[in-house]
């Protein structure tokens, strides 16, 4: 079964597809060593995440493992219906197009549930929030669950802390290889592109506006800079705000720097970041987008019932003349800017998350029923593994130490 917006887009997809399959490289060395465990052979998996190229293809080598797979987008705007098109065209079971609204959105959330997975894959913990709230009936099946973003994780422990988490649940984000790249060096290139692709205006000797020096807010900062352009960081952390500072980095609060900045950048998965009195501050032709996920960083609703005319600028971009007679441009709805506007992190990026997210599943199969229903930290191991896979597949080699040098660590 496969509810898509046109399965005839699947041979583009296809194209999609195969071009981000040729630059990852590290997947099908993880997948060799899972496939000769046969571990996910008839394993049911459901999947609520970025429906795009580099997901699809995470898609595809689970169910060539044995899988029996279930996808949905983790954001109504994030799906390449393409893309979607060909997984259905591969015999998964599809639940996604462009452009849900939030009804359809959490209907194919409750689709995927109603293939009674085993284990959830999770990008900003819809599914598992849908158990909890609406079908806990299925928890029972289900031997535990990974989770991809930041927002994810914050959610599941409040779960956790409430006692409603419905199954073991390893956070992924918190992974050494997945923030260190996928947060970093994936957001901190995505966003910049997406922005520039969505607008097709230079970055370089403008003001850049990024809140949050978070690990996606540093590698943000870290790419405009180096792109020309003016960065500011506003931060709530003192230890942050300072770390920015030492970068390289003029920090600020948002009311300050609404005023000056010509791009603003939000990564703090928090909601109430720029607020009403942030943007009628705001320069004529400021640029909004966010980089969070979800779509509350920036007050859109005070956009829609305040503004005294809007109009669609370019596709993706929607511009708000506000009381103050400025406009302000908004990329993407405030969704995902690097998912909606553009295709995501880089192929090579998600190859390293992918592969960790391959391993927690394999680690939740077997410790299956040994695992409490709480919060578990992603084995470090596999990520050292994952990034031995990577440096084998750019044929680096690096050293090891000695056995004196061993004993030279224990030593006190």
């Amino acid at each position: 079964m496969a509810h898509v917006k046109d399965i005839s887009l699947a041979p583009h997809g296809w194209k999609k597809i195969n071009w981000v399959k040729a630059h990852m490289k590290v997947m099908p060395l993880v997948k060799k060593r899972l496939d000769e465990k046969g571990i996910f052979k008839g394993v049911r998996i459901g999947m609520s995440i970025h429906l795009e190229a580099k997901t699809a293809y995470l898609a595809l080598t689970l169910k060539e493992l044995g899988a029996f797979v279930a996808i949905t987008s983790s954001n109504p705007l994030s799906t390449q219906d393409d893309v979607a098109a060909a997984l259905a065209d591969a015999g998964i079971e599809v639940f996604a197009w462009r452009g849900e609204t939030p009804e359809e959105y959490m209907e194919n959330q409750r689709n995927v549930l109603r293939t009674e997975p085993n284990l959830i894959l999770d990008d900003g913990l819809d599914l598992t929030t849908t158990v909890a709230n609406e079908m806990p009936h299925l928890a029972k099946n289900i031997w535990g669950a990974s989770e991809e973003t930041t927002t994810g994780v914050h959610r599941a422990r409040a779960l956790a802390q409430a006692g409603k988490l419905p199954y073991p649940l390893i956070a992924l984000n918190d992974a050494y290889i997945k923030y260190l790249f996928d947060n970093r060096y994936g957001t901190g290139e995505s966003v910049p592109v997406a922005i520039s692709r969505g607008t097709n205006l230079l970055i370089a000797g403008k003001t850049a506006v990024i809140a949050g020096y978070g690990w996606c807010g540093r590698g943000v900062a870290r790419v405009m800079k180096g792109m020309g352009a003016h960065t500011i960081v506003t931060e709530v952390d003192p230890i942050r705000a300072l770390e920015a500072i030492y970068d390289g980095h003029q920090v600020m609060t948002m009311d300050e720097a609404a005023k000056i900045g010509d791009i603003f950048v939000t990564t703090t998965g928090m909601k109430d970041v720029i607020t009403g009195r942030h943007l009628e501050s705001m320069k004529d032709g400021a640029i909004l987008s966010n980089a969070g996920h979800f779509n509350v960083e920036i007050d859109v609703k005070y956009l829609e019932e305040n503004a005294v005319e809007k109009w669609e600028a370019r596709d993706n971009v929607m511009a708000y003349k506000l009381k103050s007679g400025n406009t302000v441009y908004l990329l993407g709805e405030g969704r995902l800017v690097n998912l909606v506007v553009g295709d995501g992190h880089p192929a090579e990026i998600m190859d390293l998350s992918f592969s960790a997210q391959m391993f927690a599943l394999a680690y939740i199969i077997e410790n299956k029923g040994k695992l409490e229903n709480k919060v578990y930290e992603f084995p470090h191991q596999y990520s050292i593994e994952i990034a031995k896979y990577k440096l084998q597949s750019m044929n680096i080699q690096i050293d090891s130490l000695t056995k004196e040098q061993i004993e030279y660590l224990s030593r006190w």
